[in-house]
């Protein structure tokens, strides 16, 4: 039998002094060998296609993580620090619709996590790491790149939720690599893990029926390594398959 298509969405990049449409491999090789999907990589690119050309042709997308921030006019704030990346913005957040309302799963790691909430009319808060109310949810500045990823945090699963069903456990120990984090929840979400300052870390719907599922941390870095994180992806393969 072929294997579920899974749509994973691309940024626009700068490589050497070109824009290109990137992901990391990390988030694919994490989704095709524990998920056992294939995929495909959904460009950024608004002005030469829509979101309702793609979701028809895909079973579940996945929103990755970037090094870009979402617009924060897009939940009513401005300011902010960027980059940012317009054209991301708007394939992710119609991607969300369309997949929604053909009822098909969608997933969220790290930016995604923020941009569905946001596109479901949730907001974001920008200070994680520097809130004196809040955990540092982001490593210090002078520390190398696998060092940003050793910083780490442990979560409280929501009982009965999704997650702690699937983990049969009540807490995990996760990274923590982001600036940025949920404000306000969106209307018809609900709360599946927290931090343990009480931030929203992970979240679960079923909008129209479709599974959705987004965390704020990276369960594509190490997976080989993390039992947990190899479940968040089964999860999203069983989601594809239509068994979750």
């Amino acid at each position: 039998m072929s294997r579920p298509v899974l749509g994973v969405i691309a940024c626009n990049r700068m490589v050497g002094s070109e824009v290109a449409q990137a992901v990391m491999n990390r988030y694919i090789r994490a989704a095709m060998i524990y998920a056992d999907v294939a995929a495909l990589i959904i460009p950024s690119l608004p002005d030469l296609m829509t979101a309702a050309e793609v979701a028809s042709r895909i079973d579940g997308i996945l929103l990755t993580g970037s090094p870009s921030n979402v617009a924060t006019r897009l939940y009513g704030d401005e300011g902010g620090d960027g980059p940012f990346d317009d054209g991301r913005d708007e394939i992710a957040m119609s991607m969300v619709d369309h997949m929604i309302d053909a009822r098909k799963p969608v997933f969220g790691i790290c930016r995604g996590f923020q941009e569905i909430n946001v596109a479901l009319g949730g907001t974001l808060r920008r200070d994680t790491s520097a809130s004196d109310t809040l955990i540092r949810h982001h490593a210090p500045d002078d520390v190398d790149f696998d060092a940003m990823f050793d910083h780490r945090h442990p979560v409280e699963l929501a009982n009965g939720g999704m997650l702690s069903n699937a983990y049969a456990k009540g807490a995990l120990d996760v990274n923590s690599v982001h600036f940025q984090g949920i404000g306000t929840l969106a209307d018809g979400l609900t709360v599946e893990a927290r931090a343990p300052d009480g931030l929203i870390e992970a979240y679960s719907a079923r909008p129209n029926g479709a599974p959705l599922l987004a965390v704020q941390w990276h369960p594509e870095w190490g997976t080989e390594n993390d039992a947990d994180s190899q479940t968040y992806f089964h999860l999203l393969g069983k989601a594809l398959r239509g068994n979750l």
